[in-house]
């Protein structure tokens, strides 16, 4: 599908949470646990799991080299929120960068 960068924003900011995860899926890695920090109309800032526990990768993407997908197999995690199975899974037309 061709969404509009604003359409895709306001697909993410609900995931804008620290309680909940997102699964972001690169060229050349897929599958990685990602807390979604923050959504304009051009850019999304993600904190991408590590190797490392506690450590994670802050990467800004942008908009227009994303799509979003649903990833069917998780389900959100905010014990304050209703059970959702089906969380968002974004999908980067990109390698992930390399961690630093």
């Amino acid at each position: 599908g061709n969404m509009e960068n604003h359409q895709k924003a306001q697909a993410i900011r609900p995931w804008i949470n620290p309680e909940e995860r997102v699964t972001v899926d690169f060229e050349d890695e897929r599958g990685l646990n990602a807390e979604v920090r923050g959504c304009n109309e051009e850019l999304v800032d993600l904190a991408l799991e590590t190797a490392v526990p506690h450590l994670r990768q802050e990467v800004s993407v942008p908009l227009g080299r994303i799509e979003i997908g649903e990833d069917v197999g998780k389900y959100t995690r905010d014990p304050d929120q209703p059970l959702r199975y089906g969380r968002l899974r974004l999908i980067v037309h990109q390698r992930r960068p390399e961690v630093l």
